[in-house]
């Protein structure tokens, strides 16, 4: 089955790999699971990617070890599952001017950029608050309910 292509955000990749919130856990868990089971492909920038494994080794209440996140960002890479985007020169520019127009985060609108040059215009993600300002996407928070 083909859905439509949907990034999978930084926050939702830490709390599947993280057990700290049991529930949040759970549920991302089983969004990115359906990737892994070739149920569906994502897509996922470089940034999140990085962004992952330095919350995950550092930031997070029970970091993993770093050979463990080595590990999940080495398979994320291999695994065509995941459709792995990045950013150009020309993305930072337009990064900047949703940044200024949206008033969200640089790192927020970098990625939002990112996206849009790729033909993504759906993101699962808990930053509602940043992403909605962007009219073009489509924000969907697995986790709003809890």
């Amino acid at each position: 089955m083909k859905d439509k292509l949907s990034l999978i955000d930084t926050n939702i990749l830490v709390y599947a790999y993280d057990k700290t919130e049991r529930e949040k856990h759970r549920i991302c868990r089983d969004l990115v699971a359906r990737c892994w089971n070739l149920e569906t492909e994502y897509a996922i920038s470089l940034q999140n990617i990085s962004e992952f494994y330095v919350i995950i080794t550092r930031k997070v209440e029970n970091p993993i070890p770093i050979q463990n996140a080595r590990s999940i960002v080495k398979d994320i890479i291999d695994f065509n599952g995941w459709r792995k985007i990045n950013f150009t020169q020309n993305t930072i520019i337009s990064a900047m001017n949703i940044n200024k127009r949206y008033k969200i985060h640089y790192w927020d609108a970098l990625l939002a950029a990112t996206m849009r040059e790729n033909d993504i215009f759906s993101i699962y993600t808990e930053n509602e608050s940043d992403f909605k300002k962007i009219r073009w996407l489509d924000v969907i928070n697995p986790i709003r309910w809890l």
